[in-house]
């Protein structure tokens, strides 16, 4: 191994980069950051790799689309409500009996909201979105009970406002198949979801999803 070209392990090249690990991992996986596994199953990256992922431009380095967050002008980050998604963040509430709900699209640095049912926030840290997990997976992902959970306890959003302790997601893509954010319902108390009911989310998602390919 070359002093100059060290191997790093995932979370240290989350730390300098100053992203999430799951961010970096999502990275890795779609290729934007090249990696390797070992025989034991753990990701290992070149620190030349991720000097060149930094060596960016400030701007394409924030909301640069690097496998999990949209490309910079990417057609919906920052863009004004409609009334499509608002829809589905809205049924989406209805159909699991859920106060909150949200479209969500993630950067390296923020979650934007597209559409947002009971919830006043517009976005959030990328750090503290419960969605990095669901984008990792691909899968819906729920988490029945935040403040008991300890991935989850000491999290911004559940010990204060809007005191999160439900949550399940499914990842939305855009027209290249990149995972850019998801369809979401939160509860400020414990819950399960029923499969139809989660069956209905999944749904909504490829709908919403069919919605962010149709732009672009």
């Amino acid at each position: 191994m070359s002093e100059d070209d060290p191997i790093l392990t995932t979370r240290e090249a989350a730390q300098l980069l100053g992203v999430a690990v799951s961010t970096v991992q999502i990275w890795m996986e779609n290729g934007a950051l090249p990696a390797w596994k070992t025989p034991g199953g753990h990701r290992r990256v070149r620190l030349s790799a991720v000097r060149g992922l930094q060596s960016c431009q400030p701007r394409e380095a924030a909301e640069a689309d690097l496998g999990a967050a949209p490309a910079p002008g990417h057609a919906l980050l920052d863009t004004p409500p409609e009334e499509a998604f608002d829809r589905l963040a809205r049924l989406a509430a209805q159909v699991t009996d859920c106060p909150m709900a949200l479209v969500t699209v993630l950067t390296p640095r923020r979650q934007w909201f597209k559409a947002r049912v009971g919830l006043a926030l517009r976005e959030t840290p990328r750090e503290w979105a419960f969605c990095n997990e669901a984008l990792a997976s691909g899968e819906a992902f729920v988490v029945g009970d935040a403040a008991n959970d300890a991935r989850f306890a000491d999290h911004p959003l559940v010990t204060a406002a809007p005191h999160v302790r439900f949550y399940a997601g499914v990842s939305l893509e855009d027209a290249h198949g990149r995972r850019i954010g998801t369809l979401c319902v939160l509860d400020r108390e414990p819950r399960r979801l029923r499969e139809r009911e989660l069956r209905a989310l999944r749904e909504l998602a490829a709908i919403a999803s069919d919605e962010i390919k149709r732009r672009g």
